[in-house]
């Protein structure tokens, strides 16, 4: 009778840490390249970024790509912009390409939209904030993954301790 509460502390557990796990980390590179966003509109801005972490890179990182000119990631910071061109293809895919030293990473860059998009002649004017960023991964960060980990372990740790201590008081 033991093991129904054990095996259902265990999956409980193990669904709750495998909801920990950022999207972006399933796959992801081990330097710590990102794009955020992944799907951006033409002239919109994306933010590049590098793992600063020991597997990452701790030089400059010169990133490029067909979409947006050359941007530099001084050695000292973790993330610089860029301004996605205007006339990128809508619906297209980009790949994104940094350099480290020795290290190099891709990460894909889609283009949002696919509709009838007319490109005008006004020049690309920021109208109002960027919604739907929330809750984008920045990054894989191994400090915050492993305190969160460890929540999770305390919290079935405690279950554990309770439900054995409910079963022996059931007893006396």
């Amino acid at each position: 009778m033991r093991a129904i509460p054990v095996a259902s502390v265990a999956l409980l557990g193990a669904a709750a840490l495998s909801a920990c796990v950022p999207a972006g980390a399933v796959g992801s590179n081990t330097f710590g390249f990102t794009v955020s966003p992944g799907t951006v509109a033409p002239g919109g801005e994306v933010t590049l970024g590098v793992g600063r972490t020991a597997a990452g890179c701790h030089g400059r990182v010169t990133v490029t790509s067909p979409v947006f000119d050359t941007v530099t990631i001084p050695r000292h910071e973790s993330s610089a912009t860029a301004r996605v061109d205007r006339d990128a293809r809508r619906g297209a895919v980009y790949r994104v390409t940094f350099a480290c030293r020795d290290k190099t990473g891709t990460v894909d860059l889609t283009i949002a939209g696919g509709g009838s998009h007319h490109p005008s002649d006004e020049p690309w004017r920021d109208k109002g904030v960027h919604a739907g960023e929330g809750g984008s991964v920045a990054g894989f960060d191994v400090q915050q993954i492993g305190f969160g980990a460890a929540l999770v372990a305390g919290a079935v740790g405690i279950a554990y301790h309770l439900s054995r201590r409910r079963s022996g008081e059931d007893r006396a």
